[in-house]
């Protein structure tokens, strides 16, 4: 199980540089700048990362064989850690 975990973080990590790139790569091209571009960096980053986030609950959830309510209460409780462990980074 914590090897799991190590991977998903490692594989989050190196895909999270990756989605800079690609998100300053997009606001280029639409040519933003000043505040339309941080707006625009930030929900892309944000959006980027998200999938990954559930893939590692997703495991996580398929692991324990969780299913219906007590998978979506799971699943909702995994992305908040996440969105909190990511906040205290």
């Amino acid at each position: 199980m914590k090897k799991l975990i190590s991977l998903l973080l490692v594989a989050f990590a190196t895909t999270s540089v990756y989605a800079a790139d690609d998100c300053a790569a997009r606001a280029a091209e639409k040519k933003l700048a000043g505040a339309a571009k941080n707006s625009f960096m930030k929900k892309c980053e944000a959006d980027t990362q998200a999938p990954q986030e559930n893939a590692a609950c997703a495991a996580t959830a398929k692991e324990k064989k969780l299913a219906g309510a007590a998978k979506n209460s799971f699943m909702k409780k995994c992305a908040a850690d996440a969105q909190a462990g990511a906040a205290a980074k």
